[in-house]
């Protein structure tokens, strides 16, 4: 199969980049400097020329506090993008796997979000996000979307490098303390994806979520780095009203992994697991 990522440059991209070689499978990996996924202009010519089976859109507006901003580009690119690659994939007859986002809920629930739940984003980015997954649902002839949480990696910019970072210039970290989620390592998803790639038939119109097993605060998350890279410094747990930011986030997102392991056999490793192995590979 002939299989497209986009949005290669960023964690998830990089990840799959990482695990593509010894793969059967041919990818081709692009980023915004290569094609311009909201210029539908250049996709169809792109798509005309390249045959394609399968197109996993890594691509994003990630900076969740920016987007408040600049609502207008987080659009462009969570949003009108999705609907040109699910235009042009009934044209040219490839499947889409699009990577989406826990921030699509309102974080009301104490028990882990299904792919049923109602949606209910609380920031531009994630209505910016849920209005590309609405734009696959609707034109799209093949698709999987899979909703992930609180993604880190090696690559790229993350909460665990800028946590990293900070530990190094301040006397103490004051970190978030009441919001819940669960960490992700972006190494196992790109893993899972490559898993179900094989499995990925024409006609299939799914909704999964996947992030690491277990649940953390941000306050968790911090001293578990901490912890895990040696560093000695304070972290104290502070309140979301104490923190104040343009963005609004779900006070729980801890999402469900039951269908995604049903279907496809994953196993899904713990994150404080998968924090360790990232750290060491940083190291």
């Amino acid at each position: 199969m002939n299989i497209l990522v986009t949005g290669s440059g960023g964690q998830l991209g990089s990840e799959i980049r990482k695990l593509s070689p010894g793969h059967n499978d041919n990818f081709i990996f692009t980023d915004v400097d290569d094609l311009d996924i909201t210029d539908i202009e250049a996709l169809d010519l792109y798509f005309k020329i390249t045959k394609l089976d399968i197109v996993i859109n890594c691509a994003a507006y990630t900076a969740v506090d920016m987007a408040e901003k600049e609502a207008f580009l987080a659009r462009r690119i969570n949003s009108d993008s999705c609907a040109n690659i699910a235009k042009l994939s009934k044209k040219y007859g490839f499947r889409i796997i699009h990577i989406s986002t826990d921030f699509v809920y309102n974080g009301r629930k104490n028990t882990p979000y299904v792919e049923s739940d109602p949606t209910g984003p609380l920031s531009v980015y994630g209505r910016t996000k849920l209005e590309g997954e609405k734009h696959i649902m609707s034109a799209a002839g093949s698709y999987i979307i899979i909703r992930t949480s609180w993604l880190y990696s090696s690559f790229g910019k993350n909460f665990v490098k800028t946590m990293i970072k900070a530990a190094g210039e301040k006397p103490e970290l004051r970190v978030v303390c009441d919001q819940t989620g669960t960490p992700t390592y972006a190494g196992d998803l790109a893993a899972a994806i490559l898993k179900i790639l094989p499995e990925f038939l024409p006609g299939t119109r799914q909704t999964y979520h996947y992030s690491n097993e277990g649940t953390a605060s941000w306050y968790d998350f911090t001293v578990a780095i901490c912890d895990l890279m040696g560093i000695k410094i304070p972290v104290k747990p502070i309140s979301s009203s104490e923190y104040v930011s343009p963005a609004r986030r779900p006070a729980y997102s801890v999402l469900s992994k039951e269908k995604i392991k049903k279907d496809f056999g994953l196993a899904v490793p713990y994150w404080r697991e998968s924090l360790k192995a990232c750290l060491e590979f940083m190291k």
